[in-house]
């Protein structure tokens, strides 16, 4: 595979990639297919990789490759700069490469899901399409996706993936929703908001479709979006989606009609699009049932990291819920959500480091909320407080990060479902007299 002319003369020298998770791996292996030398930094302890990287380090390269985690004021990335590297966000690199169409999709809630299901639907119309980004997939990672010429990369685009973008060029863009979110990473709204919009400043062309929400916002922090661009407001003249489907519900209802939008301007016909809904299934650990035991229906929603997610899926049920939730905090006004919780649940049991404050904020407004120094003691006792009123909905939407317990969301929701099954299974002790038999 031959390098881009656009950073041929940069890549002369060993190129160095800045954090070796997923996306850094997936360029250092692209890097190499095109023959260029890679040295890896990652400050995590990582064998076989530099855990610094500083001034000395930086004059040994002309190109810088990072990962999403990197913020654009991190010491690395200053120390780069100041030795004149340049420095491209994974995805900004890996689009250089891609030769076909390419479809961001961004949004606070949703995305991972509209991400898939729109190349789903793609594919079924008889268009070759992959999705990438950041649903754990890198653009990077071309070897997996074969020629892009004529092919569709629907890409989903986080806020810091769009950070300081230089290169990519989406010919069409999603946006489905926005609302408080990374506040840990920027310090306003208005920051969180102007990373994403990078996104828009970028079309290649102006094909954008956006949710009520984002042209609320917009207008909010002054943006003036394109006069292409097609709003999706609620009681619009859309088809709904499909009853039964995963998009029947909000979020994804809104966020389906932003893909209506953009499937109608393109004019393909409504039943594949209706006939791919309902089909489609979501990713493991979003708002999915687990167990019913003893009247009592557990539901796992660990990817569920943001005050808007959380909400949106005590919404879907009709009536209040024992709650489990808490987290590592990304910022935003936490006693505010608690708030917001409090009329939609029964009990609360919480966990890490979030759970004093919101224990605090729905005791406030008389809910019963218990802190739980573990996610299985947090199963444990929602068992016995649901069984109060049966039949009965226990809920696990964080509404927080993982980081402060877990590696990801996809460990935290494995461990809620090994607690749940653990406990019917009769193997934890605290719960054992009440196990089948």
């Amino acid at each position: 595979m031959n390098l881009p002319e656009a950073i041929a003369s940069v890549a002369r020298r060993p190129v160095a990639v800045l954090g070796f998770g997923v996306s850094g791996q997936a360029a250092a292996a692209l890097l190499r297919q095109c023959g260029c030398g890679v040295e890896a930094y990652d400050e995590k302890t990582v064998p076989g990789v530099r855990g610094d990287f500083g001034p000395t380090e930086a004059k040994r390269h002309d190109l810088v490759v990072y990962s999403p985690g990197f913020r654009q004021d991190h010491a690395w990335l200053a120390a780069a700069r100041a030795a004149g590297c340049q420095c491209l966000g994974e995805l900004d690199f890996a689009s250089l490469f891609w030769k076909g169409t390419l479809i961001a999709v961004t949004g606070t809630n949703g995305k991972t899901t509209l991400t898939e299901f729109l190349a789903t639907a793609l594919r079924r119309q008889g268009q070759s399409s992959v999705p990438a980004g950041n649903i754990g997939h890198p653009l990077s990672r071309l070897d997996d996706l074969g020629a892009t010429e004529g092919r569709v990369a629907v890409c989903e685009v986080s806020s810091f993936q769009a950070e300081g973008l230089q290169y990519l060029q989406p010919h069409v863009l999603l946006w489905t929703n926005f609302d408080e979110d990374h506040l840990d990473r920027y310090a306003n709204l208005r920051d969180y908001f102007s990373a994403k919009w990078n996104l828009v400043e970028r079309l290649a062309q102006p094909r954008l479709f956006v949710g009520e929400s984002v042209a609320l916002a917009a207008q909010k922090f002054g943006r003036k979006l394109p006069p292409a661009a097609v709003v999706v407001r609620r009681g619009d003249a859309w088809q709904p989606a499909p009853a039964g489907s995963v998009f029947a519900t909000h979020p994804q209802c809104e966020n389906y009609l932003v893909a209506q939008a953009y499937w109608l301007a393109e004019g393909y016909p409504l039943q594949v699009l209706e006939e791919t809904a309902q089909s489609f299934s979501t990713r493991r650990h979003r708002l999915a049932p687990v167990v019913e035991w003893q009247g009592v229906t557990y539901w796992n929603d660990s990817k569920g990291t943001n005050f808007h997610a959380t909400l949106a899926a005590l919404e879907s049920f009709s009536h209040p819920v024992v709650w489990i939730g808490g987290g590592k905090s990304k910022g935003g006004d936490i006693e505010g959500f608690a708030g917001k919780v409090a009329g939609r649940i029964r009990e609360a049991f919480l966990i890490g480091e979030t759970a004093g404050i919101l224990a605090t904020g729905l005791h406030q407004r008389g809910v019963a909320a218990t802190q739980c120094e573990s996610l299985r003691e947090a199963v444990q006792r929602s068992h016995d407080a649901a069984r109060q009123s049966l039949p009965a909905q226990v809920l696990f939407s964080p509404g927080f990060s993982s980081f402060d317990m877990f590696h990801d969301y996809a460990e935290r929701g494995l461990a809620f479902e090994q607690a749940v099954l653990g406990l019917k299974a009769g193997r934890s002790g605290v719960m054992q007299e009440t196990a089948p038999v």
